[in-house]
């Protein structure tokens, strides 16, 4: 049986990977920040190790031995990250190191770098391929570019097998009401209004979380050392678009929707192009249409869990 650890394992996107892991032993590590929810691994067989990434005589301890490890452990909330940059920097970026490290002195046969399409700023027109330059706007995203960096490096001077996957906007159960979807979602059912950054035309390509990681368990069987895949969306949509769904399925009008002034170098649009990725057997399966009503259920069917 093979031995996973997963870092970052009791938050939004790595809980998801974790419960669609099969014939594993697995091993959480996770900091239990804001963000992490134990309650998201109810129910699946699992080790638990409290701890940070960046805790180096921590990971000798838990990382020997395992066949896999797979890094969600970030800070990631762009506006968090405006307002303090330090934490997403340590975590992001020497927490993906002193893990890397950690992996090389224990031999680990493969690692996969979980990312975004954050790193490369914003695009106009078309799509980024996996040779797009990095351009990060905000720290966060510098940050995760800062991590990937690192991880291409121990790939190329000391032959780790470290791939790293990028992704678009993620949406599904069981994620922290502060990204948009969950945030709105949460509001509305309260009652409240709901906040629209500018003129609400950036757009943005939205992915749920099961075929995300769909396609990370397909890196961590086929993807090459050093390689960057990307893992792109099945709907392209403005902020506004996304408002107008979100209001229908939660009953409201536009009367619930309050206008703020935009986020500091707030990107106009993200789009990855997922061709890499497909050659390699990828395909989506949950429909946007689908998957955003099914979210939407959950949040109204588990009002416990995001404290209404």
């Amino acid at each position: 049986m093979k031995r996973i650890l997963v870092t970052g394992g009791a938050g939004f996107i790595g809980s998801h990977f974790v419960r669609g892991l099969r014939d594993a032993e697995i091993t959480v590590l996770d900091k239990l920040t804001y963000a992490g929810n134990l309650a998201n691994l109810d129910g699946v067989p699992h080790t638990f190790t409290h701890g940070d990434i960046c805790d180096a005589e921590l990971l000798d301890k838990v990382v020997p031995g395992h066949d896999l490890v797979v890094n969600f452990a970030a800070e990631s909330h762009v506006d968090r990250s405006i307002e303090g940059a330090g934490e997403f920097v340590r975590t992001n970026v020497l927490g993906t190191q002193t893990l890397l490290q950690a992996c090389l002195d224990a031999g680990v046969p493969k690692v996969v770098q979980v990312s975004t399409d954050e790193v490369y700023g914003s695009i106009d027109l078309g799509s980024w391929d996996e040779s797009a330059p990095l351009l990060p706007r905000s720290p966060y995203a510098a940050a995760k570019a800062g991590g990937d960096l690192i991880a291409r490096s121990y790939a190329i001077t000391h032959g780790l097998d470290v791939s790293i996957t990028r992704c678009g906007n993620n949406y599904g159960p069981r994620q922290y009401p502060e990204k948009v979807i969950p945030l709105f979602v949460t509001n509305l059912l309260r009652g409240r209004k709901v906040p629209l950054y500018g003129d609400g035309g950036n757009v943005r390509d939205w992915i749920h979380v099961e075929d995300h990681c769909a396609g990370i368990r397909l890196v961590a069987e086929k993807g090459e050392p050093g390689e960057v895949y990307h893992i792109a969306g099945t709907a392209e949509l403005t902020n506004r678009e996304l408002t107008a769904r979100l209001l229908e399925a939660c009953g409201r009008d536009w009367d619930s929707v309050e206008p703020v002034a935009d986020r500091k170098g707030h990107d106009r649009r993200y789009s990855l192009d997922d061709a890499k990725l497909r050659a390699l057997g990828y395909r989506p399966r949950i429909p946007f249409e689908q998957g955003l009503k099914d979210t939407v259920r959950w949040y109204a069917d588990n009002p416990d869990w995001w404290g209404s």
